[in-house]
C-alpha cells in the first residue's frame, strides 16, 4: 500500500533537498496515512463498548462520516487536493484530534475514566464540527446541532463562536448558499458568511474569524495562521520544553506576523531555490506560540513540529523575515525526515539517551541526534547560500551562522556514521549527509568565524562531558 522510496529520492533527502517528485511522494504518503487514521477512529468507535462510546455517539459518527462522503464526491474547490473534503481532512491539526480520539477509545479502564470520558465526548463531538465545515465548503445545505466546548464553538478554517453561556453549549447550525446561521438559547442568531479559502466573516461580536497569511508565492493559496483550533496545543512532555500556545493573537501580533511573512519567500529563495519549493509543497498551516522568556530579544524565536500534524509548524512571533525563513527551513527538515522514516527504516537504535549534541545540554537518543543533525545540516546549507549572495547587508552574520551550524554537524556526524544500528539504506542516507557536509568546505567561512565556531563546540563538548561523562559513547568522543 505504501510506496517504495527510490534511491534517487533517498539521496536527495539526505542532502536536505528534494525535487518535486520526492516531495510529492512524501506528501501523498502522509495524506494516505491520515485517511487510514480517520478510518481507524471510526472503526475503534464501532468496536468500543457502550461504556466507552454510546450507541448515540456511534450513530452521530456515522452521520458525520456520511456527510463527509457526500462532500468527497464533489469537484475540487482547491487545486492542491482531489476534493474539498480532503482539503479539510488533510489540515495538520486534524491529526492531533484523531490521535486524541484513539487514545480515548483504546485506553484501558483506570482511575482516570471520568476525565477520559469527558475528553472523549468532546473529541467525538469535534468530528461533527469538522464534517459541518467540510459540507459548508462543498456547498451542501444542511441542518445540524453542534456542541461548543467551554463556551467556544470552533469551526476549523472558518473561525469560532463565543457562546453566551460558558461550559458545553448546544448550537444549532443551518447552512444555505454559503451562509451559516448559528443559533443558541438566550442569545441572538449569528450569521456567518463563508469566504473562499480560509475564514468567514460576520458582523456579530461573538464571532472570531480564522486568519490566514497571503500565499507564499503568487499562485499559492492563503496559508492559515491558526490560533483558534482547540487541538493546536503542544502535548506535555520534555520534548517540547516550555513552549506554549497563546489563546489568540491581537492585532499588533498579527501585523508583526504579516510583516515578517511578506519577506519570507525572498529570504527562502536567497538560501536556495529548493527551500522555497519545499515550503510551498509541505507547509499547510502556521500555529503561533507564545515567546518563552528565555528566548531573549533580537532574532530570537522558538518553534516546533508535531509528527502527528504533518504540514503544521508552530512558531513564536518572528522578529523578521530571515528568522522566519530559517525557522521554516529548520522545522520542515524534521517533517521531511519524519515522513521518510515512516517509509524507510533508517536505523534500529534503541531509545537510550547517551549521545552528545552540541545544540543540547542533555544526552540525546540516536534518533534524536539524527533529527537534530539533519536539520542543522540544512541550516548550514541555507546560511552558506545566503552568505554567497553578494550585496546582502547581513552577509557576515550569515557566515557566522553557517560556521556554527557546520561545526555542530561535524561534531555529531561521527556518532551517526559509526553506529552499528544503521540499516543498509540508513547507511546510504547518513553517508550522503556526511558527503554534503564535506562539500561545504569548497566555500569556507572566514577563518575567524570558523575558529569561534570550533571553540564554541569544544566548550560545549567539555561541559557536556563533565555532566554526562558516563553516558558519552566512544564513537561520539
Amino acid at each position: 500500500m505504501f510506496p517504495v522510496v527510490p534511491e534517487r529520492a533517498l539521496l536527495e533527502l539526505a542532502r536536505t533537498e528534494g525535487g518535486p517528485d520526492t516531495l510529492t511522494l512524501l506528501v501523498r504518503d502522509q495524506d494516505t496515512r491520515r485517511l487510514l487514521l480517520l478510518r481507524a477512529v471510526l472503526d475503534a468507535a464501532e468496536a468500543a463498548g457502550p461504556s466507552v462510546c454510546t450507541a448515540a455517539q456511534k450513530a452521530r459518527l456515522r452521520e458525520d462520516w456520511a456527510l463527509l462522503t457526500e462532500a468527497d464526491r464533489l469537484p475540487a474547490a482547491d487545486a492542491r487536493f482531489a476534493n474539498p473534503a480532503r482539503a479539510r481532512l488533510f489540515h495538520p491539526l486534524t491529526g492531533p484530534w484523531a490521535r486524541s480520539c484513539l487514545r480515548g477509545l483504546d485506553a484501558a479502564p483506570g482511575p482516570a475514566d471520568g476525565e477520559r470520558a469527558r475528553r472523549l465526548r468532546r473529541d467525538l463531538a469535534h468530528f461533527s464540527a469538522i464534517a459541518a465545515v467540510v459540507a459548508a465548503g462543498a456547498g451542501i445545505p444542511f441542518r445540524t446541532r453542534l456542541t461548543a466546548r467551554a463556551g467556544v464553538l470552533a469551526l476549523p478554517s472558518l473561525g469560532a463562536l463565543h457562546t453566551a453561556r460558558s461550559g458545553d453549549v448546544p448550537v444549532d447550525v443551518t447552512c444555505t448558499e454559503g451562509r451559516l446561521v448559528l443559533r443558541q438559547a438566550d442569545a441572538p442568531d449569528v450569521t456567518v458568511h463563508l469566504e473562499s479559502g480560509v475564514g468567514a466573516w460576520s458582523g456579530a461580536l461573538a464571532w472570531t474569524p480564522a486568519h490566514a497569511l497571503p500565499g507564499l508565492t503568487r499562485t499559492a493559496p492563503p496559508l492559515p495562521l491558526d490560533d483558534l483550533d482547540p487541538y493546536r496545543e503542544l502535548p506535555d512532555g520534555p520534548s517540547h520544553g516550555n513552549l506554549r500556545t497563546p489563546l489568540a493573537l491581537d492585532d499588533a501580533e498579527r501585523k508583526r506576523w504579516l510583516q515578517a511573512w511578506s519577506g519570507t519567500a525572498l529570504a527562502l529563495r536567497s538560501g536556495g531555490a529548493q527551500r522555497l519549493a519545499e515550503a510551498g509543497a509541505l507547509l499547510r498551516c502556521l500555529v503561533p506560540l507564545e515567546t518563552p522568556p528565555d528566548v531573549g530579544t533580537g532574532r530570537g524565536s522558538c518553534s516546533a513540529t508535531r509528527r502527528e500534524a504533518f504540514g503544521g509548524l508552530l512558531s513564536s512571533t518572528p522578529p523578521d523575515a530571515v528568522t522566519l525563513a530559517a525557522t521554516l527551513v529548520h522545522e520542515l527538515q524534521h517533517a521531511k525526515l519524519a515522513a521518510l522514516s515512516d517509509l524507510v527504516t533508517l536505523h534500529r537504535a534503541g531509545p537510550a539517551a547517551r549521545y552528545f549534541a552540541p545544540w543540547r545540554t542533555d544526552p540525546r537518543p540516536y534518533d534524536g541526534l539524527l533529527q537534530g543533525t539533519y536539520s542543522h545540516l540544512a541550516m548550514a546549507a541555507f546560511y552558506q547560500r545566503r552568505a554567497l549572495v553578494g550585496g546582502l547587508p547581513d552577509r557576515d552574520w550569515a557566515w557566522a551562522q553557517h560556521a556554527r551550524y557546520r561545526a555542530q554537524v561535524g561534531a555529531a556526524l561521527p556518532a551517526l556514521v559509526g553506529s552499528p544500528d544503521l540499516t543498509v539504506r540508513g547507511r546510504r542516507f547518513v553517508d550522503e549527509m556526511a558527503a554534503t557536509h564535506e562539500r561545504m568546505a569548497e566555500h569556507p567561512a572566514p577563518r575567524g568565524h570558523v575558529a569561534r565556531a570550533q571553540a564554541y563546540v569544544a566548550s560545549a563538548r567539555a561541559l557536556w562531558a563533565q555532566r554526562h561523562a558516563s553516558a558519552l559513547p566512544p564513537s561520539n568522543g
